[in-house]
């Protein structure tokens, strides 16, 4: 027996869409999220007043040139689409943007379905005024190198979570000087660069379900931590010492609670959360202390 493919739970139609663009016409805020949409109403595109769109969850393509005249946008979401390369132009222009979430499109993909290559920059140039990009589930090997452009200094969360990454380049960690959180979870990192120290305001960041490991001086994988300048800690100890890091995630990466305590660094780090914890900053739900995740 087949599965049945899920119906919208939104009330969907253009009545409905009417109505909506109605009030959004007064209020600046409007939710368009899982209506089955392949394009963007042309009212909508008239409304430079919009400060909030939501569109994800529908079946667009592509952005029309019309988007890069809402200027007034602070926040757009596009998650579940079925974005490409080359399809968000636009949104270079909206200068008041603070809030882009991207998640679950196609932009790390090269071709099409019938191996034509796809034209285009994955990501075009991004407004300097982001403090929130949202890039999981996007098939990228790569990180665009939009998405550390020296620009974006106001850039706090990123989330690359999901992908086909095996590293990060160190200009992410040169140029995104304001990042606050990074998830980075599931992908194939193996380890970190020690530019990392140069996010000052650093204070979460998500590596699970990677290939993090500890290896031997012959290139295996060991219970004995001893690292060399041919065989560096994954993590490099400037990230627990020159940051302000107090949330690390590694659950699902091969390697042990032990093996982490072992890492040159670490003892700052935990005395740093143990000092927040003691001053009850979390409300007692701070997270275990010991183990970030790892047995």
């Amino acid at each position: 027996m087949g599965t049945q493919q899920s119906k919208p739970s939104n009330k969907i139609g253009k009545n409905v869409v009417r109505q909506k663009l109605e009030i959004a016409s007064k209020t600046g805020v409007l939710s368009l999220c899982e209506h089955n949409l392949v394009a963007l109403p042309e009212q909508l595109l008239e409304m430079k007043n919009i400060r909030t769109l939501d569109l994800s969850k529908n079946k667009i393509k592509r952005l029309p040139n019309q988007v890069s005249t809402l200027t007034s946008m602070k926040s757009l979401k596009l998650d579940s689409n079925k974005l490409t390369k080359g399809s968000l132009q636009p949104i270079s222009k909206l200068s008041n943007l603070t809030m882009l979430s991207l998640g679950e499109n196609k932009l790390g993909i090269d071709t099409d379905k019938d191996g034509r290559k796809i034209a285009g920059q994955a990501l075009p140039s991004l407004p300097s005024s982001l403090k929130l990009l949202k890039l999981d589930l996007n098939h990228f090997q790569n990180i665009p190198a939009t998405v550390y452009a020296r620009n974006l200094i106001n850039l706090e969360k990123l989330d690359l979570s999901k992908n086909n990454l095996a590293s990060v380049p160190v200009a992410l960690f040169n140029n995104l000087k304001s990042l606050v959180e990074l998830n980075l979870d599931n992908n194939s990192i193996v380890s970190l660069p020690g530019e990392i120290e140069n996010l000052k305001k650093l204070k979460s960041l998500s590596l699970e379900q990677n290939k993090i490991a500890v290896y031997s001086s012959s290139g295996r994988k060991s219970t004995v931590t001893k690292f060399s300048e041919q065989n560096p800690q994954p993590l490099p100890a400037v990230l627990f010492t020159a940051t302000p890091i107090i949330d690390l995630n590694l659950k699902g990466n091969a390697m042990t609670n032990t093996q982490l305590n072992e890492f040159e660094g670490f003892d700052t780090f935990l005395e740093r959360r143990q000092k927040l914890k003691s001053k009850n900053i979390y409300g007692g739900a701070m997270t275990d202390l010991k183990v970030c995740g790892l047995d």
